[in-house]
């Protein structure tokens, strides 16, 4: 489970971003919202970098980044080793790498769903934990 979360977006997810932290802090988690802190244009990997850095590091236990799409977070979040960064679209989505990758970091498009959809992915990304966690299996 989650206790830390550090929460990190670019202008186009601000507005998501703060309506996400509020839900989580009443919810009890401990937030980090390392920025931004407006709509002015600034450039993504900069906060998908401090995100998943402290993932990476275990200075946070998850992350959440928002940007237009989520796309570009997700795809520098997943460059750091031991970051599993998910784009997710859908309830469903975020159940399932939750549940089959063990997900620590959910990218969010803060253009491309409404924030009553975009909770609804993130209840069910905090809800479910990985269900493989006894399995060990090496890649070739």
């Amino acid at each position: 489970m989650f206790h830390t979360i550090w929460i990190g977006c670019d202008h186009g997810g601000y507005e998501a971003k703060e309506q996400i932290r509020e839900y989580l802090q009443r919810q009890g988690y401990e937030v980090k919202d390392v920025g931004t802190d407006s709509s002015e244009i600034v450039r993504y990997p900069y906060y998908a970098a401090m995100v998943a850095r402290a993932v990476a590091t275990k200075a946070a236990d998850g992350g959440i980044l928002i940007c237009s799409t989520g796309i570009g977070m997700s795809m520098v979040a997943n460059k750091f080793k031991g970051v599993r960064a998910s784009l997710c679209t859908s309830h469903y989505m975020a159940m399932m790498t939750r549940r089959h990758n063990n997900s620590n970091v959910l990218c969010l498009g803060g253009k491309t769903q409404g924030i009553f959809e975009l909770l609804d992915i993130l209840e069910a990304w905090l809800t479910n934990e990985y269900e493989a966690a006894a399995m060990t299996f090496h890649l070739a």
